[in-house]
């Protein structure tokens, strides 16, 4: 077993997830980079450094999930963190602009098919990775799993005539989220009396191929509040937030 503290990213390979690789690496972890392509992980590690390695990780197949798992047991021998950070926005034509997106997410016209494709990726990927990850998180000494959710998944808030974002609470995207709250919530309290913290970290509206760069902050900013979550080992469990606070579930 090495002795510094390692954490996954998962879809670290770029935008926000590679940040949160880069600054988790600058934080005195060891960190796998965590993506579904060998080759853009490898280039992506090499730029932070060499407290990062690639580790191919498709969190839509199995196979590639217990992969990993057996390798970071085999080669590290232990985990710390895990990011859940591979999502995508929707499974229809590349370079949508975000309008056509929302577009075709709202819950009269949305294609089952690319529900099903958006929830395989951000909501039952999560669930297959950490329940891969949990053997070695539960040796850890403060295992860590930290979710990177969306605002826009809040019930509360798009339940509020007033909340902006609010009709853009479609069926797709936004309604994964939502469920990947339920489950980080779910994790936290099966979790709540071991050494393992979970929890939901938004990263605002950053531009990254998810809304086809049309958000309207940095990765650098993105990237803040799940790394300020990840690094809080005495923090608390089963938590939303924001870069501004606490989020209503």
């Amino acid at each position: 077993m090495q002795d510094k503290p390692v954490a996954l990213v998962t879809g670290a390979n770029q935008g926000i997830g590679l940040q949160i690789a880069r600054e988790l690496a600058a934080n005195g972890y060891t960190v796998l980079v965590g993506s579904r392509n060998f080759e853009r992980g490898g280039e992506a590690a090499k730029s932070i450094g060499a407290d990062a390695r690639a580790l191919q990780l498709d969190v839509t197949d199995q196979a590639s999930i217990a992969a990993a798992a057996e390798r970071i047991r085999i080669e590290l021998g232990r985990l710390d963190l895990l990011v859940n950070n591979a999502a995508i926005s929707h499974a229809g034509r590349p370079g949508r602009s975000l309008a056509e997106i929302l577009q075709s997410s709202r819950a009269s016209v949305a294609s089952l098919d690319e529900v099903r494709a958006v929830f395989e990726t951000n909501v039952f990927g999560v669930i297959a990775v950490t329940q891969a990850m949990l053997p070695l998180l539960r040796e850890a000494p403060a295992g860590r799993i930290v979710n990177v959710t969306s605002g826009v998944g809040s019930l509360t808030l798009n339940a509020d005539p007033n909340f902006p974002y609010r009709s853009g609470f479609g069926v797709v995207y936004a309604a994964s989220k939502t469920a990947l709250n339920a489950i980080t919530l779910s994790f936290a309290i099966e979790l709540e009396s071991t050494n393992i913290k979970v929890n939901a970290a938004g990263p605002g509206f950053t531009a990254t191929a998810l809304n086809n760069f049309e958000g309207i902050e940095t990765v650098e900013q993105g990237a803040r509040n799940p790394v300020r979550v990840a690094l809080d080992v005495n923090g608390p469990t089963g938590t939303f937030t924001s870069a501004d606070g606490p989020l209503p579930w």
